[in-house]
């Protein structure tokens, strides 16, 4: 085992009350991909800053090798004094560090550098820190939700880009797809205190309800246990006097340690109010368009939703995902076409902005819109801080100015709030930012049993999985033209739907260029029409070289399998990943020769 780079030593903090952290312990070494999981308000953020050396702990050990670099991806970066994006994101780069690899990364995050850092949008401040952060490939690479506000393609580009780093990785995100696939192990943060699982995110929730579980049964064979002893100390026969005060110093060591258990934090319960049912028919849009000056944002698109359908609705930043909701809820006139809402609707509506969030307010005005201490949930009348509770707010944070709120939870205050009125169409706009994991199985359960309609735009891809019955994507992504296809399913569904259509497309391209030459072969005398020596060398071989590239590929990947090796050998890694790159892509070139080729021959053949 390589020596720790970093390691955080029984930290505690406390701003009084329970302890945020007590006893947290936490280390990387060289090669690390560790996730760091918890629910929100648990200490994870607190803990990667005190990691980058940005907080401190009232008491505990932090060592950094001295000739480690670590760099710290901030949720809200400073931009001042930077007149652009290049120059914010050069300024992360140390002595000998490559400055075009800045320019790579901007490139690939979708940005020039030449922008004006005041005017970012949250997506694009995000993507001009990672690059920021990226660019000196650091030994110790912390990354503070870094999904967020990213599209899919930028997600599955940074999840590639990660993978392939040499930087040991510490990572805190709600995206599950993308902590299963970066992380090899994983941090758990529960109740002020660390567990580790040297397993990637895939595994931890069956080992987190196993620990829970196995807490459980121990706090219950100590309290039969305190029960016993109770038992002897009231009618017990009397022994000498010292061992009966052993044991009596005992019990109430048992008794101490039960009431100081501070069990499993609580899980959001909640549900959204009743409401009379709407209409069968939600949404009925017809041929529908908009464009901005030249360019087409939507372009002659139909779709009628149904009482009951959940949509999805994905896409690149920038590609029309809002305005064609704003089309389909009427908050925005197509140019052409037409669209109707369905009779009996009550809308809720999360915004991605949180623009509903005035910071001044404290939670209890909130909730209740300011009417004193009570709100109406499903026609009854809740005491505010009662209701806080279900959302895992304590009753002394009634009275807390929203801004002292983490990202996280003001998400869950907006939850609470919307869930406390009556709606039949829900409309989500990333509703799972800055959501914990649990509070993100919470929505899923609401979403997936609402009896109304939901239409959400998200780029997690797993929880589009888990809940839409359709999803909304653009035909062609790399070259957004306006043209917005239903496929059914969630995000995976719709991605195999699309790989089909895309390999059909492509063999009906082939087959018609293959008919094309053979009829052209044919004005020359179709009795000649013949494959040449080398084509008929080609479709004999290929078979044969595509087993043998195959072979060297899996003797590769199962190369890679160590866990180990990276830690010894990045260098050799990398090149191991290189070399089975090439191999991938040669395979795909030759299965589309190979395939050109056979159906040229049958051709002729017929």
């Amino acid at each position: 085992m390589a020596p720790p780079i970093l390691k955080l030593d029984d930290i505690f903090l406390s701003f009084g009350g329970t302890p945020l952290l007590n006893g947290a312990n936490f280390q990387v070494e060289p090669g690390d991909r560790i996730c760091l999981v918890g629910r929100n308000g648990s200490g994870k953020s607190t803990l990667m800053k005190m990691a980058a050396g940005l907080a401190e702990p009232q008491s505990g050990d932090i060592f950094r090798h001295p000739s480690s670099t670590i760099r710290y991806l901030h949720q809200a970066p400073d931009f001042d004094g930077y007149s652009t994006v290049q120059a914010y994101a050069e300024a992360g780069l140390g002595p000998g560090d490559d400055p075009y690899r800045v320019t790579y990364l901007l490139q690939h995050l979708g940005l020039t550098g030449e922008e004006d850092p005041s005017h970012l949008s949250g997506g694009e401040a995000r993507r001009a820190a990672l690059a920021r952060v990226m660019a000196p490939e650091p030994d110790i690479l912390l990354l503070d939700e870094p999904t967020n506000h990213l599209d899919l393609p930028t997600i599955e580009w940074l999840e590639t880009e990660l993978i392939r780093s040499r930087s040991a990785l510490v990572v805190i995100s709600h995206d599950r797809r993308f902590l299963e696939k970066v992380s090899t192990a994983t941090v758990w943060l529960d109740r002020g205190q660390s567990r580790r699982l040297d397993r990637g995110f895939g595994e931890f929730e069956a080992w987190r309800d196993k620990v829970l579980e196995e807490e459980e049964i121990e706090q219950h064979k100590l309290g039969k246990a305190i029960e016993r002893e109770e038992h002897w100390v009231r009618y017990g026969v009397s022994a000498r006097r010292k061992r009966n005060m052993r044991r009596l110093g005992e019990l109430s060591e048992m008794r101490a340690k039960h009431r100081g258990h501070q069990g499993a934090l609580g899980q959001v319960t909640a549900q959204i109010s009743d409401v009379r049912e709407s209409g069968k028919l939600v949404i009925e849009a017809e041929h529908i368009s908009k464009s901005f000056g030249d360019r087409p944002i939507v372009s002659d698109f139909s779709i009628r939703v149904h009482r009951g359908d959940c949509i999805g609705l994905v896409g690149p930043n920038g590609a029309g995902k809002t305005t064609l909701l704003k089309l389909l809820t009427d908050q925005s006139a197509p140019d052409a076409g037409t669209v109707k809402l369905g009779t009996n609707l009550e809308i809720a509506t999360l915004d991605q902005r949180r623009e509903d969030l005035n910071l001044n307010d404290t939670l209890a005005y909130y909730l209740t819109d300011g009417r004193g201490e009570n709100l109406l949930v499903n026609g009854e009348q809740r005491h505010v801080t009662g209701y806080m509770k279900e959302f895992l707010f304590q009753p002394e944070q009634a009275r807390t100015p929203i801004r002292d709120l983490s990202g996280g939870e003001r998400a869950r205050l907006m939850l609470a709030r919307i869930l406390s009125r009556p709606a039949n169409l829900l409309i989500l706009d990333e509703p799972t930012n800055d959501l914990d994991i649990e509070t993100l199985d919470l929505l899923q359960e609401i979403v997936a049993g609402f009896p109304g309609t939901v239409i959400l735009v998200s780029h997690d891809r797993d929880f589009l999985d888990r809940t839409v019955t359709s999803t909304i994507a653009l035909a062609d992504p790399e070259n957004p033209d306006g043209r917005w296809i239903e496929f059914a399913g969630g995000f995976t569904d719709m991605m195999a739907q699309r790989k089909g259509a895309e390999a059909e497309k492509r063999k009906s391209e082939k087959a018609k260029a293959s008919v094309s030459a053979q009829s052209n072969a044919g004005e020359a005398g179709k009795s000649k029409a013949k494959l040449s020596f080398k084509q008929k060398f080609a479709l004999e071989n290929l078979p044969k070289e595509m087993d043998k590239l195959g072979k060297e590929a899996d003797d590769i990947e199962h190369k890679m399998a160590d866990p180990a090796l990276f830690a010894r050998d990045p260098d050799g890694f990398s090149k191991l990943a290189k070399s089975l790159e090439d191999r991938r892509t040669k395979i795909a070139a030759m299965e589309e020769e190979w395939l050109t080729l056979e159906m040229l021959r049958e051709e002729i053949e017929g």
